[in-house]
């Protein structure tokens, strides 16, 4: 029950390249945005689409993963948890930031069809 209290999963599409560091020997972070479509039908029956978007933090090995296999427009769907930080910009102002921690990943590969 403890794993309901904060859970998180979206599917989507990354924003960007995956941005990766590396601290000392085996220590890796990345960080990539995802964007999560949600289609609906307003009062006029037409179709519309809402996009929000997510900052993804992914470590260990989820991180050399994204380094490795994930790009821009990469379809991904994800399970993690949020967390909220606070930090002060050059300017001295408190930033604040809602991320989604990353505990598993999995990619889809898109069906291309060919043309003769």
């Amino acid at each position: 029950m403890n794993t309901l209290k904060n859970s998180v999963r979206l599917t989507g599409f990354l924003g960007n390249d995956p941005e990766v560091r590396k601290f000392g020997e085996n220590k890796s972070l990345a960080r990539v945005s995802i964007a999560v479509n949600e289609r609906f039908k307003n009062h006029q029956g037409e179709w519309l689409t809402d996009t929000q978007w997510h900052h993804l933090v992914l470590w260990g090995k989820h991180a050399v993963f994204a380094e490795k296999s994930l790009r821009k427009g990469s379809e991904v769907a994800i399970e993690g948890k949020l967390i909220n930080r606070s930090y002060m910009d050059k300017d001295g102002d408190t930033k604040y930031v809602t991320e989604i921690v990353v505990n598993e990943i999995h990619t889809f590969q898109r069906k291309t069809t060919l043309s003769e």
